[in-house]
């Protein structure tokens, strides 16, 4: 049960920091909570599928190949997992009406990428133990929320402008890229020092996360110093 709270406390403790900033028209929570299932469930089935049919097209055996690595981060780790929410966030949560300002595809975006890092960090936490789960809280918890803010911020954009397709692809190209940097450096970790690039990433992804959520917050049209 311990492990369990240590899994998925950093989730909720992240969704709540989103939440809160959504200062002018929070969205309806019954909305949120199956945006969160479905990222839970249907982005990590969706992944599972996408990951075997990689492994028998495209497998990718050596683990001290730089150039396999980096192809496994990008294009089998980083595209496959973003796709698998892009696809929720795009399809499920986009085109409802309670989607009425562009900060609700920070939001959502958080929502679903919340629910496919609660289910993965509960089987690491479960399987690696308490150092795993106070690791995981401080690195790939808020890396996966980087990427979905990242990705959100594009999205929310996209929903108010006659560059829709662009928009919604480039914050799933920008997900991907940081999520393929990240694990990138992780993944060749047989190079002495090269995972703090994997850090370096993830405090990029911070920061660019921070003022993506301050600017949507600051152009909202239901901000009342924008004469709503």
């Amino acid at each position: 049960m311990n492990l369990l709270v240590l899994a998925i406390a950093p989730i909720f403790i992240i969704i709540l920091y989103v939440y809160y900033k959504d200062k002018y028209d929070r969205e309806p929570k019954g909305l949120l909570l199956a945006s969160f299932l479905l990222g839970a469930i249907i982005s990590i089935i969706i992944t599972t599928i996408i990951y075997i049919g990689f492994d028998i097209i495209l497998p990718l055996k050596d683990e001290f190949s730089v150039p396999q690595q980096f192809v496994k981060a990008f294009l089998v780790v980083g595209l496959t997992e973003e796709f698998s929410k892009y696809i929720i966030v795009r399809f499920f949560s986009q085109p409802k009406d309670a989607f009425n300002e562009p900060f609700d595809g920070i939001m959502y975006a958080v929502m679903v990428s919340m629910g496919f890092a609660a289910t993965e960090n509960i089987l690491y936490v479960l399987e690696g133990g308490y150092a795993t789960g106070i690791l995981r809280a401080f690195t790939a918890v808020p890396a996966h929320a980087t990427f979905g803010i990242l990705m959100g911020y594009f999205m929310g954009k996209a929903k108010f402008s006659k560059n829709r397709i662009k928009l919604n692809l480039f914050g799933l190209l920008l997900a991907v890229t940081f999520h393929g940097f990240y694990d990138f450096f992780l993944f060749i970790d047989f190079i002495p020092g090269i995972w703090v690039g994997a850090f370096i990433s993830l405090i990029l992804g911070i920061i660019l996360s921070h003022k993506a959520i301050k600017t949507h917050q600051e152009n909202s049209h239901f901000n009342p110093k924008n004469g709503l």
